[in-house]
């Protein structure tokens, strides 16, 4: 009874932090403000804060602390601004986990990727997820044992009855989304030159790239990871790949997938990709792989296919070295 009572709080409090971000965006292109949405860097230059990521952040803090005193808040802009990047979710205490504005360069070019990310975590493992785009008007939420849902109506995954299963030469047939980064160092062997051989790995033809193609139907990178891991909750990503990310980026977003069905586990590969653990991954290892929810073929379980689906990822994706400053 009392996780209902959060889950709803936290629902209507990302309502209402994503009807601040739209009417920010819409003061911009109705006139009634800047042309261009002023920015400061952070990390590099695709690492940006606005005004509007702080305000809204403010505004969810002073939230839940008045609801909740008790609890701990953690949000991406006054974890930015502090000394340490340790991970900082503690084991016990209930926790607030928020990113005001994930996709912050897409909402300084207006481009609709955008949103609130609240996640509520319970023992060090997400138990509320809300994500809302409100440009879009897609409210994507999910409770412990409730279910995870689209705009509080259409449970995840969308296709059901039956839950599709995964294709049968995985990752051929999927929809794989992955992102840039903002790692861009042009360095030998670096992050994104990794990134871009496990991308190209992941396209190529079957047969293609030393044995490694893919042959995926599509690369999709929307500029948000926690959307990516909302439209995988959905369904309508397959495979979603990526290391880089805080936990304000993921927490949300793996409690929704998770709740739909879906497979989390570590962007890394073990040793040998076909035999090794899949562990469940972390919420602070910045290394992430998801398999979106899959029904049962008539030669497998549903997660005997997101495991499978995991392998065939593994065999052709490069280790990444995302490792947590001061740890």
């Amino acid at each position: 009874m009392e996780l209902d009572g959060i889950y709803a709080f936290a629902v209507q409090l990302g309502k209402d932090a994503g009807k601040l971000l739209i009417d920010a965006a819409q003061s911009r292109f109705n006139g009634n403000g800047e042309s261009t949405q002023s920015f400061a860097e952070k990390d590099s230059a695709v690492d940006i804060v606005t005004k509007t990521d702080e305000d809204v952040e403010a505004f969810i803090k002073t939230s839940i602390a008045q609801k909740y005193p008790d609890h701990v808040f953690i949000g991406e802009e006054t974890y930015s601004k502090g000394s340490s990047r340790a991970y900082l979710i503690p084991p016990t205490a209930p926790t607030w986990c928020v990113d005001p504005l994930d996709g912050t360069v897409n909402y300084t070019h207006l481009f609709p990727m955008f949103c609130v990310s609240i996640a509520f975590i319970v023992g060090g493992r997400p138990a509320i997820g809300v994500i809302y785009a409100p440009f879009l008007r897609q409210l994507f939420t999910s409770c412990r044992g409730r279910g995870a849902w689209l705009n509080e109506t259409q449970r995840l995954p969308l296709v059901r009855n039956p839950v599709p299963p995964m294709p049968a030469n995985a990752p051929g047939g999927c929809v794989f989304s992955c992102e840039w980064g903002k790692d861009r160092r042009d360095v030998p062997d670096g992050n994104l030159a990794r990134k871009v051989d496990s991308f190209l790995n992941m396209a190529a033809e079957v047969g293609g790239r030393g044995g490694k193609g893919g042959m995926v139907h599509g690369v999709r990178s929307l500029g948000s990871a926690t959307m990516d891991l909302a439209y995988t909750a959905m369904g309508a990503f397959d495979i979603w790949w990526e290391g880089g990310c805080w936990e304000w980026d993921v927490a949300a977003g793996i409690a929704i997938l998770q709740e739909a069905g879906g497979l989390i586990t570590t962007a890394n590969p073990p040793r040998d990709p076909l035999t090794g653990d899949i562990p469940e991954v972390g919420l602070g290892s910045r290394l992430y792989l998801a398999i979106r929810p899959a029904g049962a073929s008539d030669t497998e379980s549903g997660r005997e296919g997101q495991e499978r689906t995991v392998r065939e990822v593994w065999r052709r994706v490069r280790e990444l070295d995302y490792t947590r400053p001061g740890a």
